[in-house]
């Protein structure tokens, strides 16, 4: 069983908490936006640390550097497929990031056309944007809300 580990970074903007998600690239989510968008998220290596893995691939796959950022504990979901996801959750102090200016996410190969021999490079993620949680919950795959769930409850615990 595949197991993948990534970050939620959140922020507050005049109140209201946004959550950074990231679109899936490639042809397959080309046109899908509601249930398709995701935590950057990458596959744990074999026997490595899950939290340097979410480290990692967040800062591979958003150009931003969590650094010293204190990350709470979101836990475990299964996606449909069954593979496994470890999330942690940070916040930004700021408030301003501009995603624009983010440099490209790293590149994936895949056949396509389909059958056509031919193998093309895709952005891994093609987008990233800050959503208020409700909206974030329409965006987000169905099996990672409850991530979306869990850090709302922390937040307001604290």
């Amino acid at each position: 069983m595949k197991t993948s580990a990534g970050l939620l970074m959140f922020r507050r903007v005049s109140g209201r908490l946004e959550i950074l998600l990231a679109h899936p690239g490639g042809p397959f989510f080309r046109n899908k936006d509601d249930g398709a968008w995701t935590l950057p998220k990458g596959e744990l290596e074999e026997g490595e640390d899950a939290q340097v893995c979410a480290v990692r691939e967040f800062r591979e796959e958003t150009g931003i550097d969590p650094k010293q950022a204190t990350l709470l504990p979101l836990g475990e979901i299964r996606q449909k497929g069954g593979k496994r996801v470890l999330a942690w959750a940070f916040e930004t102090p700021d408030s301003a990031i501009e995603l624009a200016l983010l440099p490209p996410s790293n590149t994936f190969e895949l056949e396509w056309p389909p059958r056509s021999g031919k193998r093309v490079p895709f952005p891994e993620i093609d987008r990233l944007a800050f959503f208020e949680l409700d909206e974030a919950r329409r965006k987000m795959l169905s099996a990672q809300v409850e991530l979306l769930d869990r850090l709302s409850s922390l937040i307001q615990s604290r």
